[in-house]
């Protein structure tokens, strides 16, 4: 699957060097700067169970580099707080659990398949990037005493909405995929993990 990945933003990149020739008038422009204020990020039960399923905040901003109407290039960060929930680990059941913390980075390929000089550009995404699990103090009785990296594909897309040529709003899914790591802790990505996350935010674009 990451290799798979990793070959496709490759092609797609050299498939898409051409000079990019926006129009003028409403839609995307050569550079989009996207702010994500709100939304949530939620990670499923591991496959034998053993890790639990829990859910964050989930906030961000990204950078896309515009190729042409139909191929940018995404750079992207993300902080996902941790929030007080139910959780149930190793055989026991924290009421008020505070769950990890993790802070994301990810290169994306974002592909709109009717172009992006229009007033709504759906558009689907591709990349890879990395997860950090980090080790706050509300989280050390789940055993998450070091930071630890992992991996990541992400799989996506989302609706791009113009308001006018410079600003607009944005709805975002990205499904991800966290490559285990033998030195996880047992709570989290000793397995390979998925997680979906939803943004919504504005968008500006020049």
């Amino acid at each position: 699957m990451f290799r798979t990945l990793g070959i496709f933003v490759i092609a797609a990149v050299f498939a898409a060097g051409t000079a990019y020739a926006q129009e003028a008038g409403i839609g995307g422009g050569r550079i989009e700067i996207s702010t994500f204020p709100g939304g949530g990020f939620t990670f499923l039960e591991s496959d034998n169970a053993d890790e639990p399923d829990f859910t964050n905040f989930a906030i961000g901003g990204s950078l896309t580099a515009n190729l042409n109407r139909w191929v940018g290039l995404e750079g992207e960060i993300g902080w996902a707080p941790g929030i007080h929930q139910r959780v149930s680990f190793d055989a026991q059941t924290f009421d008020d659990q505070h769950t990890p913390c993790m802070f994301g980075y990810n290169g994306s390929v974002v592909v709109s398949p009717f172009g992006n000089n229009r007033g709504f550009v759906p558009y689907v995404s591709g990349g890879m990037g990395g997860l950090m699990l980090l080790d706050i103090k509300e989280v050390a009785n789940l055993g998450i005493t070091d930071r630890t990296t992992f991996l990541t594909a992400t799989a996506g897309g989302g609706l791009k909405w113009f308001a006018s040529r410079h600003w607009g709003v944005r709805a975002d899914y990205r499904l991800f995929m966290v490559k285990q790591n033998d030195t996880a802790p047992a709570f989290f990505g000793r397995e390979n993990r998925y997680g979906h996350r939803v943004y919504g935010g504005l968008l500006l674009t020049y």
